[in-house]
């Protein structure tokens, strides 16, 4: 079997060394220009960009602060000033269904000028239309108009007049109507003379006044329709007069907007509007009847503002240089979407086509917009709205509350937007695992996903594109130039955070916060030049520091023994394991104390923390792998009588993983042989059913939370963790960690097999099997296999029938 190393100084931590790149400060450094490391992430979101196909959109997947907004901002910017610019909307007024606005779509910055030529033919209507109707020309068709009408109406009264004198039927004109009356000689019939009238002539008179009633009616009709061709050629005047006055500008319009097929049909459509309605430009119209001051106007009538005859472009690209680039960071409905605003017209709400607004995925169109995966799910209706756009290629400005039967006023339904854009998703692994496995929607429309890393590699070029990134940080939020030992150990702390010694974390946001701490702290101190390594050092101690109050509690604990940890002498059925506590912001290690005791019988390894249930699924699996290494190596030929109860000691909270299988195992092997453990070592690392040490996450934190408490308790020059050969590359040790290695105070352990372990552990031999199938005298092995085998023999002789004995006492009775 190999021999246990003990590790160097120089293997527990990684140094930088800048010496290749030659430089003295981040001011000989250019900024950085290109992404650290993410090639596979960068490779997706161009291929993502290149494919013109809708349902061709990005997610963006990978923990917080590994870069995925910078990066998509920067090839955003890149790519898009290579596109075309799109167009510009706008919504006017639909003069055949007045709540339903029409959207129109027009070249790049035409939108304002088609809104600016509305608004001067606006301006040209309410002066020339009104100055037309009030010229004396059109007067003096008017009244030739009126006259006439006068003189037809004159004459056909005065030809009923004239057929009432020849039949002695007087014709009367009242405000009333017409009143005709009887004549006897020559005089009006009154009441009393008619009666007195004999029969004969009363029926004579009756027929005369019926024949002139007859002659009234037809008269009436007659006269009505003169009146009524009269008005028609009034209004066909107007007519002609309105459309003299702004036709020619209409036809401009048409000529320049030629074209586009839906201006045009706008314009044709306002034009029969204007000379249907031509009374709303006359002032004397616009007044309000007499006893009706507050009357309001429906929707479909037109209003004092002329609203129907303006433009209300609602995405204008004049400014947009390529295509649009929308980052929107709070994506409530109508942020999103757009909205339909309203307003209070006295006490009662209104809106019209000009209150509709934009939203973000509009002002998108023809681009790219980036939105978080959380976000989504923050604000209701957003999700299936957005899915909904992106799959119909359509965007509907609507007022959500009033689809889901909120009150509020008539609500109109703008012409859906035709939507050309790219959606770019950002969100976390589990996330995309989540809608990939239960959205539908969501993997037809999502076909591409950028992966980010956390780590890269650390060489050369890694380490020269990060120093490059430092140089951005400090030009970007004018901090100090750092020196060459603040970069190297920025670039340690990176390594740390990754977790290996050849990789560097790219979680940027982490190394932006300690590079603008180091600032402070090199500030604080008056120092007018460089940031340096001790103030880096300082920002990272400090970082800690804010967080480590916990820790702290528990060491002091451990200290004065109100949790008891030993880290001296040697103890039969007790071992020092480790274990990791995350706060969130910061996670430090804890020893724990492990005890088993075993004894003769049949239930196996009893988990205390199992049977309490404190313990997590993981935990229980590694408990369980032990079984199957004790059965596999000591219960081939004799059956396992054994029970043994292993349990983590003043543990009040739930307890998961399977670092401590290893302890678990070696703690078991102490208890069955007798061989005591020594407490100046503690352990981590799983095992599985072979006997092989696997490694475990958080091998710095359990190493230096152990060096924490053997340091208050006092080192002694033999206190030390063992570990996995594995987790070798993954330390970086904290300065006093590494200064007590060197100094030959405090050792670190790499075992690969549990058999390393347990010698390291006690100081005695493992051994293993001869070729007579025995474990070698005195070996741990060897006083393990011959417990169990006096508990396999003792259980058998205790649970043998007594027949010999049963059989006597029969005798014995008869």
């Amino acid at each position: 079997m190999r021999k246990v190393q003990e590790l160097k100084a120089s293997q527990v931590y990684r140094v930088c060394d800048l010496g290749s790149l030659n430089v003295d400060s981040t001011d000989d450094l250019k900024p950085c220009e290109d992404f650290i490391g993410q090639k596979r992430a960068v490779d997706a979101i161009m291929f993502g960009l290149g494919m013109e196909y809708g349902e061709y959109n990005i997610y963006l997947a990978g923990p917080t602060g590994v870069g995925k907004s910078t990066t998509i901002e920067t090839i955003l910017d890149r790519v898009a000033k290579e596109k075309p610019t799109p167009g510009d909307w706008c919504y006017v007024y639909n003069f055949q269904n007045p709540n339903e606005p029409r959207a129109i779509d027009l070249p790049t910055g035409r939108g304002k000028a088609f809104k600016r030529d509305m608004d001067e033919f606006l301006q040209v209507l309410k002066t020339d239309i009104p100055r037309a109707f009030e010229s004396k020309e059109f007067e003096e068709q008017r009244q030739n108009v009126m006259n006439e009408f006068q003189r037809k109406k004159n004459n056909l009264f005065e030809e009923l007049q004239k057929k009432g004198a020849e039949n002695q039927i007087q014709v009367q004109f009242s405000p009333t109507g017409i009143i005709t009356i009887p004549l006897v000689e020559g005089k009006p019939v009154t009441q009393e003379s008619y009666a007195a009238l004999d029969d004969a002539t009363k029926e004579e008179i009756q027929a005369r006044k019926e024949k002139i009633d007859n002659l009234v009616a037809e008269s009436l009709k007659t006269a009505r329709k003169v009146e009524n061709d009269a008005g028609e050629k009034i209004k066909e005047l107007e007519k002609r007069v309105a459309l003299f006055s702004v036709g020619q500008i209409i036809e401009t319009l048409r000529e320049k907007y030629t074209s586009f097929p839906k201006v045009i049909d706008y314009l044709d459509q306002m034009q029969k509007n204007i000379l249907e309605n031509i009374e709303i430009f006359l002032p004397e119209k616009n007044v309000p009847q007499a006893g009706m001051p507050f009357m309001m106007r429906g929707p479909q009538q037109p209003s004092p503002q002329f609203t129907e005859y303006k433009v209300n472009v609602v995405i204008d690209n004049s400014l947009t240089e390529g295509a649009p680039v929308i980052f929107e960071t709070n994506p409530t409905y109508n942020n999103l979407f757009g909205s339909i605003e309203k307003e209070v017209r006295f006490g009662a709400m209104f809106t019209d086509f000009t209150m509709i607004q934009a939203g973000s995925l509009a002002k998108a169109n023809g681009g790219y917009i980036v939105l978080e995966i959380l976000d989504m799910f923050k604000y209701p209706f957003i999700w299936d709205a957005l899915k909904k756009a992106i799959e119909n290629e359509e965007l509907r400005i609507e007022d959500i509350y009033q689809q889901y039967g909120f009150s509020g006023p008539v609500g109109i339904r703008p012409e859906p937007i035709k939507l050309d854009v790219k959606v770019i998703m950002a969100g976390n692994s589990y996330m995309y695992q989540m809608l990939y496995s239960y959205d539908e929607d969501f993997r037809k429309l999502f076909k591409v996903k950028a992966d980010f890393d956390s780590v890269v590699e650390r060489n050369d070029e890694t380490i020269s594109q990060y120093s490059c990134f430092i140089r951005t940080i400090c030009d970007r939020d004018s901090l100090k130039p750092f020196d060459r030992s603040g970069i190297e150990r920025v670039i340690e702390y990176s390594s740390r955070l990754s977790g290996d010694q050849n990789k560097l974390s790219v979680q940027l946001g982490s190394i932006t916060k300690i590079l603008k701490e180091a600032d402070y702290w090199s500030r604080a101190e008056g120092d007018e030049g460089t940031t340096r390594r001790e103030h880096v050092e300082k920002a990272i101690e400090e970082k800690v520091y804010r967080s480590n109050m916990v820790e702290e509690k528990i060491q002091e604990s451990i200290a004065k023994g109100v949790i008891m940890v030993d880290t001296e002498g040697m103890v039969t059925g007790q071992i020092n394991g480790l274990a990791v506590y995350n706060m969130g912001d910061y996670a430090f290690g804890k020893p724990s104390r492990i005890t088993c005791e075993t004894y003769m019988g049949t239930e196996g390894l009893v988990n205390i923390e199992r049977r309490a249930r404190m313990s997590g699924n993981i935990h229980d699996k590694g408990v369980l792998i032990l079984s199957g290494y004790i059965g596999s190596n000591y219960a081939q030929k004799v059956p396992l009588s054994l029970s043994a109860s292993i349990g983590f000691e003043q543990t009040y909270e739930m307890i998961d993983g399977d670092s401590a299988s290893a302890a678990e195992l070696i703690v078991l092997f102490s208890s069955l042989s007798g061989v005591p453990v020594k407490q100046s070592l503690a352990i981590t690392g799983s095992v599985n059913q072979k006997g092989q040490i696997q490694p475990i996450g958080g091998v710095n934190e359990k190493i230096e939370g152990f060096f924490e408490v053997c340091k208050a308790k006092g080192l002694t020059g033999e206190q030390g963790v063992v570990i996995p050969f594995q987790n070798v590359k993954n330390l970086m040790l904290k300065k006093g960690v590494v200064e007590a290695i060197k100094a030959g105070k405090f050792h670190i352990y790499p075992v690969e097999t549990i058999e390393q372990a347990t010698e390291t552990m006690t100081g005695k031999e493992a051994g293993k099997r001869g070729e007579s199938g025995k474990f070698k005298r005195g070996t741990i092995n060897y006083l393990v296999d011959k417990k169990l085998r006096e508990f396999a023999e003792d259980y058998r002789k205790f649970g043998r029938p007594q027949r010999p004995a049963r059989k006597a006492a029969e005798n014995t009775d008869k």
